[in-house]
């Protein structure tokens, strides 16, 4: 296996045949380090020069090497008169060790460097014993701890600056998809708003504009035409009511109305006009407290009527939207006969009435519609199925359960919606 090395960087290159252009220059004009030291040739300090100025092609890509080979040579050069270039090259070594090393090489260059500086400096005072021989401790940290240290502070900083734009890169991505996550909820909001609001009009229309085609006869066809006129008028208020929130709901808050099941009343009597002609009949038991019944019942014994705990927000447009979708379920596959809309509501553990405690009141308020189940006679509209599952998820978003499915001779819906002032908007 041979090992791959990489060309080196072009100013690397520079670096080396700038170093040794230098360094050449120093020797023939006669200027060196220890022009004392005749043990050697002069030309000998000229082979630690090259071979440091060659490690510069390597100092970025074997930084180890490249500062083991220059320590080697900048020990060498003590031997010889010596020359600077050889020094300074040793000085951009030991930066370039810190700076492109291994992180454990970085972290420990700089302690190392530290600790010889002081040691020398010591060594040289005790040996010596003058006060310029504090001269040497200073030129060691100068050739190998203060390069140590500037390669260490220089690569803190492109670490903190590569940390700082990958958190800023995770947060934009992080944001990214909070943004796409809240579209896709926003759109799927949107859907189950327009699925409930026009549906029920939609299937009204295609029943009642199905008979009057089948059915020869003008009393017939009159009849229907004014159930598609009313459901036609209908459900183009519900597209502006939904246009308008649209629109106008970019504060925060809706810009319109939401439905309630104060409203349930004449959704029925709607659903009632709507289904006479598909033999269906509709009725409405509300068995929460302070509903119209029990405040009856309530009125006969001589007590006191009961105050009806108010629902949130949220609660109450998913229990109506629950009802309509469950209508106009009925409106198309229902057989002849009557659903059945029942609400009911948990009283508050220890509560007694019903109506104290702070908003909501706790508990759950359970929807149960029941339609007759088996085959129906006349013309069906077709459904896709989007408004089961508009239902559930409705309830899933305040946490309830919610079934659906025939039991014995009907098709019962039955949602359950947790009441609590943190019920999330659906």
């Amino acid at each position: 296996m041979t090992l791959q090395i990489p060309p080196p960087h072009r100013d690397d290159v520079l670096l080396a045949v700038v170093s040794v252009a230098a360094g050449l220059l120093l020797w023939s004009l006669g200027v060196h380090s220890s022009p004392t030291r005749d043990l050697l040739p002069a030309w000998a300090a000229l082979v630690p020069l090259v071979t440091l100025a060659a490690m510069e092609l390597l100092r970025r890509s074997m930084p180890r090497v490249t500062l083991a080979v220059g320590t080697a040579g900048l020990i060498a050069d003590q031997f010889t008169v010596g020359n600077l270039a050889t020094v300074l090259i040793f000085t951009d070594l030991m930066y370039a060790a810190v700076v492109y090393g291994k992180p454990a090489m970085a972290r420990r260059l700089p302690v190392t460097t530290g600790l010889i500086t002081v040691a020398v400096t010591i060594a040289s005072v005790a040996w010596l014993r003058t006060p310029q021989a504090l001269l040497i401790g200073v030129v060691t940290g100068i050739v190998s701890f203060g390069p140590a240290l500037t390669g260490a502070t220089l690569r803190n900083h492109r670490e903190a600056a590569v940390a700082a734009r990958l958190r800023a890169e995770q947060t934009a991505l992080l944001a990214e998809m909070d943004r796409a996550q809240a579209v896709v909820a926003e759109r799927a909001r949107m859907a189950r708003e327009l699925h409930d609001m026009v549906a029920n009009h939609l299937s009204a229309i295609a029943i009642h504009s199905t008979a009057a085609l089948s059915i020869d006869s003008p009393a017939t066809s009159r009849e229907a035409l004014g159930v598609i006129r009313e459901n036609s008028v209908q459900g183009l208020a519900e597209m502006r009511r939904l246009i308008g929130l649209l629109r106008d709901a970019g504060a925060g808050e809706e810009a319109v109305a939401t439905p309630s099941l104060d409203g349930l009343d004449a959704l029925l009597d709607q659903a009632r006009t709507n289904g006479a002609a598909s033999g269906l009949d509709f009725v409405l038991l509300d068995d929460r407290p302070g509903s119209p019944a029990e405040a009856g019942a309530a009125g006969a014994a001589g007590s006191a009527r009961p105050a009806r705990a108010p629902l949130p927000a949220p609660v109450e447009l998913a229990a109506y939207r629950i009802v309509q979708e469950s209508l106009t379920n009925a409106l198309k596959h229902a057989a002849p006969g009557t659903v059945t809309v029942r609400l009911a509501r948990d009283r508050p553990a220890g509560g007694g009435g019903g109506g104290g405690g702070g908003r909501g009141g706790g508990g759950a308020l359970h929807v149960v519609v029941d339609s007759p189940y088996g085959e129906r006679p006349g013309p069906r509209a077709p459904g896709s199925g989007a408004g089961l599952i508009g239902m559930r998820e409705r309830t899933e978003l305040l946490g309830g359960a919610f079934e659906a499915g025939r039991a014995d001779a009907v098709w019962r819906v039955r949602a359950t919606l947790p009441v609590e002032e943190g019920a999330v908007r659906a």
